[in-house]
């Protein structure tokens, strides 16, 4: 069996009752985890050390907490006031924990679905996805890793354009990947609305309705989005449910075919909505 799972943000006891409920066998079956495996819960040591056991049965996206954890321990950024990192920075074999995540994935496509943590600029399509993940895969699991980090962070430019080259285009590949929600018909991004049910800033809509985009053939699973909630169209998955805020942990059963099954374990709240 294959599974997609939303983000588990350091909520390891909600994890632990998925796999129990889906009946999950390493030897069987497999696992997508859409990122941010880390942060705001109180076990991101515990995940890491539970999807790292996993071997080949888990392929594990970088979400924007990831990143941030990296940044962290590499003193490109400070933690903030909600990171629940301290157990992963203090671990004895922090190293190792710290270069099993940095060579996890950006994109990745198996059953029929492109995966990603937050979006797909509308400029590109599945192919285009997938070499701008391996373009950035490379730099995270390459010999500069924080010369890479300290260029990454920051909101422009907040639209893809060829001719992109460098931190310019590592930045906004890294935010398109891991941050966006709202943006443009013509791609621009948009970093401060994130509740969905306040409905789309003016003049933007959900990166997935914006007409013409290239990967609209494509079935497309994400997360990162937790006001949006479980979406689930026959060409879209949006698997982010809130675990962290109290909400559920969502696996969702896939195959090639497009057919679906959604499981989902109520978790407890480990942080205020809006934190």
């Amino acid at each position: 069996m294959h599974y997609l799972i939303g983000d588990i943000q350091g909520c390891c006891d909600p994890f632990d009752r998925l796999l129990a409920e889906i009946g999950f066998s390493p030897s069987r079956d497999t696992l997508y985890l859409l990122g941010d495996l880390v942060n705001r819960g109180p076990k991101s040591l515990e995940v890491l050390r539970r999807v790292r056991g996993f071997g080949d049965s888990a392929v594990a996206l970088l979400g924007n907490h990831d990143i941030h954890l990296l940044a962290v321990a590499h003193g490109v950024r400070q933690a903030g006031r909600n990171d629940t990192l301290a157990p992963v920075l203090e671990a004895p074999d922090r190293n190792e924990w710290l270069d099993w995540l940095r060579h996890q994935r950006m994109a990745w496509r198996a059953q029929g679905w492109l995966m990603v943590h937050a979006g797909v600029p509308p400029q590109w399509d599945a192919d285009k996805t997938l070499r701008m993940a391996a373009e950035l895969e490379a730099r995270f699991t390459g010999p500069d890793l924080k010369d890479f980090l300290s260029v990454i962070f920051g909101n422009e430019p907040a639209r893809w354009r060829k001719g992109l080259e460098g931190p310019e285009r590592w930045r906004f590949a890294i935010n398109a990947f891991t941050r966006m929600r709202w943006c443009t018909e013509d791609g621009t991004l948009d970093f401060k609305a994130k509740n969905a049910a306040d409905g789309p800033p003016p003049g933007h809509m959900a990166w997935f309705d914006v007409p013409g985009r290239r990967t609209a053939g494509t079935r497309v699973a994400f997360g990162h989005w937790s006001t949006l909630g479980l979406l689930d169209r026959p060409d879209l998955l949006s698997t982010d449910t809130g675990c962290v805020w109290g909400g559920k942990l969502t696996a969702v059963r896939i195959d090639e075919s497009g057919t679906r099954e959604v499981i989902q374990v109520a978790c407890e709240q480990a942080q205020e909505p809006g934190e």
